[in-house]
């Protein structure tokens, strides 16, 4: 640990609480100092799951007891003020998504990181999905084809749930993850089309249609209402399409309170009967999964913070996201196609 990067928290919540702080306590090469809140029944928690952690009344505080990066989780509304401060403490930044509530701001920090000279990232965890690797693997070898249209989805049957004002809806939400992806596997996208659709103050149903320099066609969902949610991916390409139906399980594992310390080699594995399938009309080829590796993204910025390798989510590729989030917000409002 004499090399390991001092990382502290922002934000106890079921966020911070349950995406982030297991993952930076089980990181190898990260010392996890302790988080930012103060709410009481937060820092009870905090000293019940993580007893070596200290909590701390600010981001300064956390700075002046030897923090060198910081990970933010609470509600997007925050983000940006709470990164700007990390920053002007010299602190390197990772951000939960969605990283901002509009593309300006996402630039606004992205800049004050570069001038002040410190690395900043956005938890694109979804990367590291078990199924979205495996993915990546057969377009890599060309097991399908040549992508024509790509189909993702986020949809749930949770009608009770509202999302809140602080979440920024399900277009943002969901959204920041699934064009993240569309845009990393299918490159640039040149315009953009949506729907969205709300029961309460914001949008808990939507869908957005990407096209993309390549020709390739992103057809992306999330919801909280869908009674019969698709599959998870349904990939088309020239020569077959790959079909995956249920969700990556590594949020179900650390929900249940599991995480990469106590499961080893055993964390993100999935099921045989989990895998995913290439289909050639009634033909399907059941496909072995790769690994879902939440676990490598904190050792991946923490080798960064060391001149150790590149950051594990370009914050360019953020601004990048936010400005077809925003497109899409447009397109929801006119009606129209938006170019980007």
């Amino acid at each position: 640990m004499s090399d390991a990067v001092r990382f502290g928290l922002v934000g106890y919540g079921s966020g911070g609480r349950t995406f982030h702080a297991p993952l930076i306590a089980s990181a190898a090469n990260v010392e996890f100092l302790g988080v930012v809140t103060t709410n009481d029944e937060r820092r009870k928690q905090l000293a019940e799951q993580h007893p070596g952690a200290a909590a701390f009344d600010s981001i300064g505080a956390l700075a002046e007891a030897g923090a060198e990066a910081v990970a933010i989780s609470t509600p997007v509304t925050t983000h940006a003020e709470l990164a700007l401060e990390a920053i002007s403490h010299g602190l390197h930044v990772v951000c939960d998504k969605p990283f901002t509530l509009t593309a300006p701001a996402a630039r606004e920090v992205v800049a004050a990181a570069k001038d002040k000279g410190v690395l900043l990232s956005v938890y694109q965890n979804r990367r590291y999905d078990s199924d979205f690797r495996t993915l990546r693997r057969l377009i890599d070898d060309g097991q399908f084809g040549t992508v024509r249209r790509f189909e993702s989805r986020f949809e749930r049957w949770a009608p009770e749930r509202k999302p809140g004002a602080a979440g920024g809806g399900t277009l943002l939400d969901f959204g920041s993850h699934l064009v993240d992806q569309a845009l990393v596997l299918n490159g640039p996208a040149v315009r953009a089309y949506a729907e969205v659709r709300g029961s309460g103050e914001l949008d808990d149903d939507f869908f957005l249609a990407l096209h993309h320099v390549n020709g390739v066609e992103s057809h992306l969902w999330g919801s909280w209402r869908q009674g019969a949610p698709g599959p998870r991916y349904r990939v088309a390409g020239t020569t077959g399409t790959f079909v995956v139906v249920g969700v990556d399980g590594q949020e179900a594992a650390l929900k249940a309170g599991r995480s990469p310390a106590d499961l080893g080699d055993e964390w993100g594995v999935e099921p045989e009967e989990s895998w995913g399938r290439i289909y050639r009309g009634d033909d399907g080829t059941k496909v072995r999964s790769e690994r879902g590796r939440w676990d490598l993204y904190y050792p991946a910025f923490a080798a960064a913070v060391r001149g150790e390798g590149p950051l594990p989510v370009d914050p360019a590729d953020v601004v990048r996201n936010m400005t077809v989030l925003d497109a899409a917000r447009e397109s929801a409002r006119s009606g129209q196609a938006v170019r980007l």
